[in-house]
């Protein structure tokens, strides 16, 4: 598990990582204390993911106003 800050990690950074807790979690061969810690880091990477996807829906939203396109987004799946 990467020691990086959430805060600093690139949308692809934090889905790769978020993809390593899963498969952590999922394989169930860590401690009681290492799948709290996995579970925070993940919920933590998950909400990272999910706010830099709203500024690119946004961006995107923006752009097509300026553009004068019809604008609406749907969020992302599982997000």
């Amino acid at each position: 598990m990467s020691d990086k800050p959430v805060a600093e990690m690139s949308f692809e950074e934090a889905m790769a990582a978020l993809e390593a807790v899963v498969g952590q979690l999922e394989r169930g061969d860590v401690a009681l204390e290492q799948s709290i810690a996995l579970y925070e880091r993940g919920a933590a990477l998950k909400a990272h993911c999910a706010g830099k996807l709203n500024d690119a829906e946004a961006k995107v939203e923006m752009i097509r106003v300026l553009e004068g396109r019809a604008v609406g987004t749907s969020p992302a799946e599982g997000m």
